[in-house]
């Protein structure tokens, strides 16, 4: 699977995640015209995360929002009625987005090495169409409340969830070899992690996301696969 192939079939940008969330939620959005909604919405998500990148989330005013999305305050508060609600929204619609995404990606496979390198690899390109996403979500986690700490934190174990559970499926059916499943679900987690936390070190070394994805495939494997 190459990033052109995922990129090519996966819908994700920040338009999709807009247009769910507000087809999900028209009954409670006072605007009612969809394109003017979902395109507000849009611009309103992608100024949070770019203040959010910049300044923290914390740190962000909804003065703040208001300039960088070009939307009034009386026009934010049409989409969320707090900062609180705002964040729930981004951390709710991407967790279900990349969860969704990961799931379709091993689904329709029984080899659990196939789930497996599927799964890394949906993983590392999803991380790409959904770079800011990401890395808002995990430099905000250490700023946040506790109830959404929580949350971006469940965010994080659950994918790697999806990749010990593929590695649980495999030593059951004694394709895989490993004494501790959960340690090595936590390092191929951490492997993923520093391709979309430290993209410039990769950027300078022209390694690219599939030349990663492989990478960390080899190396997994290497360690995992019954010799």
């Amino acid at each position: 699977m190459t990033f052109q192939d995922f990129s090519k079939r996966v819908m994700v940008s920040v338009e999709d995640l807009c247009r769910d969330y507000y087809r999900a939620n028209r009954n409670v959005i006072r605007i009612k015209k969809e394109e003017v909604a979902v395109r507000n919405l849009v611009a309103i998500v992608n100024a949070t995360i770019k203040l959010g990148c910049r300044m923290g989330f914390d740190a962000m005013s909804l003065r703040d929002l208001s300039g960088e999305s070009g939307l009034s305050m009386g026009a934010l508060y049409s989409y969320f009625s707090s900062k609180d609600d705002l964040l729930s929204i981004i951390q709710h619609q991407g967790q279900s987005a990349v969860e969704r995404i990961l799931h379709d990606n091993i689904s329709r496979e029984s080899d659990p090495a196939v789930k497996l390198r599927n799964a890394i690899r949906a993983h590392l390109y999803l991380s790409e169409l959904m770079s800011q996403w990401f890395y808002f979500f995990f430099m905000e986690t250490k700023n946040l409340n506790k109830k959404y700490r929580k949350i971006s934190v469940e965010s994080e174990l659950m994918t790697e969830r999806i990749i010990t559970d593929i590695l649980e499926e495999g030593v059951k059916q004694g394709a895989f070899d490993m004494t501790n499943v959960s340690l090595t679900g936590s390092v191929i987690k951490a492997m993923m992690q520093d391709w979309y936390l430290k993209k410039w070190k990769y950027k300078q070394r022209n390694v690219s996301g599939e030349t990663y994805a492989q990478f960390v495939i080899d190396v997994t494997e290497s360690f995992i696969l019954k010799q």
